[in-house]
């Protein structure tokens, strides 16, 4: 007795969905953070630059998108060099955290000794 059609949910239709309206709704709860972040002074301002730098990571993983699709007719998943741009660009962004909670944690305990 199944009352919920389901069959919509299988792999090939999930597939045909376009992914580009959920990426920049996604920003908007991100720059929510964001603010909340910057108001409530929990998080120490290397990290919080940290979490901004996400943003320009999103902006340059777009425009290196656009490139792979426009002058290689591929995504950018696929064009190794324009991926590596854009992953080094998160991975400093990750680094910018971490290292921000890192001095956070360091000098809490040093003023605990």
């Amino acid at each position: 007795m199944n009352f919920i059609d389901l069959s919509f949910f299988n792999l090939e239709n999930i597939a045909r969905i376009d992914p580009g309206p959920f990426f920049i709704l996604s920003l908007i709860p991100y720059i929510f953070f964001l603010i909340f972040a910057q108001k409530s002074q929990l998080i120490p301002p290397l990290a919080l630059w940290g979490f901004r730098f996400t943003l320009v990571f999103v902006a340059v993983t777009v425009v290196l998108a656009v490139i792979a699709k426009i002058y290689f007719s591929d995504e950018l998943t696929n064009i190794d060099p324009l991926h590596g741009i854009a992953e080094s660009f998160l991975t400093l962004s990750d680094a910018l955290i971490a290292y921000g909670f890192l001095r956070m944690y360091q000098s809490k305990q040093v003023k605990n000794s």
